[in-house]
């Protein structure tokens, strides 16, 4: 047609193809569209649950207050990092590592940086031993020293020496070449599991102290999960007094902590705020028995009813109470259900170390089961080395502590046991009843919930308890602070038992010094300024603050300052 211009052939070809293409393409257009909106859909899902969880777990109030401390913390950590402020932050953390290495680290002793030349004679030796032996510590021998040391006493050290002489060279890794020690290690773990009423295939080992029990019953906790129900982002529901442990466990493990509330007056986990904390994803429950910073057993009558229905893994953290716990009921003190009677517990963690007075670096795992127990096993088959497999994270392990904690155990016996817990939960009771009958302490000081075990944990009324402490230190005592609240703790152990008395006149002394301080303060009027000890330093104020760094930043360098020449 005249004014129209023809179309070129090869362009029309192309337009052609590109018209009999166009269903393939919006074929393709309309998928990946319906599979963005499904990634999109599963998105939105998984982020409502979690919600949904979080706001059973912790309610709108807990929730918002939870979101307002985060918020509170990351804006604390900018503001530490305005360079003046870091600057002061910074000099200020110098200041108090600088004055614990004074305390830490000697100046004036010989310095070993590298091997000698040649090598020191067997005299030399010795004569140094004894000197790093006799360095000015606190009286730990004479029961100056709060937990710590669990001291079976002389005779049964020697006899732990001899076992350790006996073992030098042991290594349970081979136990064909040291059957002994394998015979040893087994029977440890049958002792331990008898003391906890063990059910028909049961099932435990030993570990290296009981930080390593905790992890190792977390990881089969969470491989147990994995294997049977496809957990991959597995969570566990602590009590908030729980051994710092299990937050470890939590950090190593990738498992997502949940910790709840132990409020006063009992201070016993809320097992309300467990219940409701619990989702698919939660693979383990703890409890405590008794737990570090009160000496408070958790309600495990309630958390096993609650394993039970729920179907979850219930661990006991039997480590500080160890060899004590078992024998309540035999010594005639007050007890509560704890330990594989319980049909809703699985696993136990106990310190052979604490209150069975084997040497340091003992403690096991206890499982309801062997199957139970494989899960914490670690096997390769195609290593180039050969098929590796240990039954925890060590390896190599020294035969020689088994051996040592083989012999007190044997050594003890189950009177010798039974003793121990008459004399120690005797001197926790009677050092309660002494803050109660008192009334210079009953006035001042405040018992934390109801102990039953060896610990008894203490806070002041009117006094900062860190000025306290700050005195029974002067007086050589070690005892052990706390926050969250503020508080003091004795751990009773045997070398205590025999000193306890002197503590509570000390302790009389101290309150009665830091109340006419107290006074005196108070008389000169509101421009006097109260001296911040140690310890009110670290605990209260650095304990307050929104944000930890500068309490991370102290604990880093002291860690540092171990492995200062």
């Amino acid at each position: 047609m005249p004014g129209t211009s023809r179309i070129p052939a090869s362009l029309r070809e192309s337009f052609n193809q590109v018209k009999r293409r166009r269903p393939t393409s919006l074929a393709a257009v309309v998928n990946l569209d319906l599979f963005r909106n499904i990634i999109f859909f599963f998105f939105v899902l998984r982020w409502t649950r979690r919600a949904f969880w979080q706001l059973r777990g912790r309610g709108i109030i807990g929730s918002l207050v939870e979101l307002y401390r985060n918020i509170g913390r990351i804006l604390y950590g900018y503001l530490l990092r305005v360079p003046g402020v870091r600057g002061k932050v910074e000099k200020q953390v110098a200041e108090a590592l600088a004055k614990t290495e004074a305390k830490l680290i000697p100046a004036d002793l010989p310095k070993y940086l590298a091997l000698p030349k040649d090598g020191l004679t067997d005299e030399e030796v010795r004569k140094e031993l004894e000197t790093l032996a006799n360095l000015d510590h606190t009286k730990w021998e004479e029961g100056y020293v709060s937990g710590a040391v669990y001291h079976g006493e002389e005779e049964l050290t020697k006899l732990q020496t001899e076992a350790f002489g006996t073992f030098t060279v042991a290594n349970p890794i081979h136990p064909d070449v040291f059957p002994g020690v394998r015979k040893m290690e087994a029977e440890i773990v049958a002792m331990v599991l008898s003391l906890f009423n063990a059910p028909p295939g049961a099932a435990g080992t030993t570990t290296a102290g009981g930080t390593e029990s905790i992890l190792v019953c977390c990881l089969a906790a969470r491989q147990k999960a994995y294997a049977e129900r496809g957990i991959t982002e597995p969570e566990m529901i602590i009590p908030e007094t729980a051994h710092v442990a299990f937050r470890k466990a939590g950090d190593y493990f990738k498992i997502k902590v949940h910790r709840v509330a132990c409020p006063a007056p009992d201070y016993q986990v809320d097992i309300k705020a467990v219940q409701r904390l619990i989702n698919p994803n939660t693979v383990l429950l703890v409890g405590s028995a008794p737990n570090y910073p009160h000496g408070i057993i958790d309600d495990f009558a309630a958390l096993s009813r609650l394993a039970l229905k729920r179907k979850i893994w219930l661990h006991v953290d039997c480590c500080l109470g160890s060899f004590v716990m078992p024998y309540l009921e035999k010594a005639g003190f007050e007890s509560q259900p704890f330990d594989f009677r319980l049909k809703g517990v699985s696993s136990i963690s106990c310190d052979t170390h604490k209150y069975g007075f084997a040497p340091k670096g003992n403690s096991t795992a206890l499982y309801r089961s062997a199957e139970h127990r494989s899960y914490q096993y670690y096997v390769s088959p195609d290593w180039p080395g050969g098929v590796y497999a240990s039954p925890g994270i060590a390896g190599s392990r020294p035969g020689a502590l088994i051996a040592g904690c083989w012999a007190s155990l044997v050594k003890m016996g189950q009177n010798g046991y039974l003793d121990a817990c008459v004399k120690i939960v005797g001197t926790a009771k009677s050092i309660a009843q002494k803050i109660h009958e008192t009334p210079s302490l009953d006035s001042e000081l405040e018992i934390l919930g109801r102990p039953l075990v060896s610990v008894v944990a203490f806070t002041s009324k009117n006094l900062d308890i860190y000025d306290i402490y700050d005195g029974m230190t002067a007086k050589g005592w070690h005892l052990n602070a706390l926050q969250d609240p503020p508080a003091i703790h004795v751990a009773v152990t045997m070398p205590i038992t025999k000193v306890w008395e002197k503590l509570m006149s000390d302790l009389e002394a101290v309150v009665e010094a830091e109340r006419e301080k107290e006074r005196a303060r108070i008389a000169q009027g509101k421009g006097a300024k109260k001296t911040v000890g140690d310890s009110a330093a670290l605990y209260g104020v650095a304990g307050s603050l929104p944000n930890k760094s500068v309490v991370v930043n102290l604990a880093t360098g002291f860690l540092d300052l171990l492995y200062k020449t």
